[in-house]
């Protein structure tokens, strides 16, 4: 609906027809990061780095801490040994091949007369347990392989990365702390930035998701820069005569700061 409202409006101006804008109206607002992280680990341990400080600029996948995990590297070096070993089902294979052999000079015996079926049923039996111990070699191997992977994503648990590109806001531990599912790293994307504004209660449906608004930061911050709405509340504060609205802004370059006070100015249909 707010879509088909925004699209009729830009067709009448398009047309030239009186669309009802009166003058622009300005509101206080406030930059704020879109999204704020309070970044930890899955797993419990010794915090062994924290590569970043304060006001770092970080991308997302970034590493930023470690666990201590001398433990889960030499598990993964068991699991990886067990999984690349080759003796068992090379010996596997060359027994299997064998009883092949020897059942198959066997039958050819047997059809002259000149072998027992005892010696026959001994040679069958022979092959079918050879092959039994292939098929067990190569679960074994499968087995050790998922222990590897298993072995490995434990030991990927003990990094941190970033999920985010964004900024250090604060560093909660130092190296040598206990991490207990507590945050490490605080960090925000200010790229782009939140608006919020709150708006007089006779603006409820002139605002609507997708309309543009100017935003001006204040001193010493200067310019004005394009937002567009993208919440408007549905929850009418009645006490105060507001509704609160979010803006989308893009801070390509990360050239202006979240926290800072700022106007917005809206040219209300």
């Amino acid at each position: 609906m707010d879509r088909l409202r925004m699209m009729w409006w830009i067709v009448l101006v398009v047309l030239g027809m009186d669309v009802g804008v009166a003058d622009a109206q300005e509101v206080a607002c406030l930059l704020q990061p879109s999204t704020v992280v309070a970044l930890s680990s899955p797993a419990e341990g010794i915090l062994e780095t924290v590569s970043v400080e304060r006001g770092a600029l970080v991308q997302e996948g970034q590493v930023l801490a470690t666990l201590e995990s001398s433990l889960e590297r030499a598990a993964v070096a068991v699991a990886k040994a067990k999984a690349e070993a080759e003796s068992a089902l090379q010996g596997t294979q060359a027994k299997l091949e064998f009883s092949t052999r020897k059942l198959i000079r066997a039958e050819d015996l047997s059809q002259k007369q000149t072998l027992s079926q005892h010696e026959l049923d001994e040679a069958k039996t022979e092959r079918v347990l050879a092959e039994a111990n292939r098929l067990e070699a190569r679960e074994n191997r499968r087995l050790a392989e998922l222990e590897l992977q298993r072995a490995s994503a434990s030991l990927a648990l003990r990094t941190v990365r970033s999920p985010i590109t964004g900024v250090v806001v604060e560093r909660l531990l130092s190296p040598g702390e206990a991490v207990k599912l507590t945050p490490i790293l605080k960090l925000a994307r200010v790229d782009p930035l939140r608006v919020d504004v709150f708006v007089p209660l006779v603006w409820w449906g002139k605002l609507f998701v997708g309309m543009q608004a100017d935003v001006i930061p204040e001193a010493p911050i200067s310019g004005v820069y394009r937002a567009t709405v993208t919440e408007v509340g549905r929850v009418l504060d009645a006490a105060g005569g507001t509704v609160a609205i979010s803006l989308e802004l893009p801070n390509p370059g990360l050239r202006l700061p979240a926290g800072i006070k700022c106007t917005a100015r809206f040219a209300m249909p």
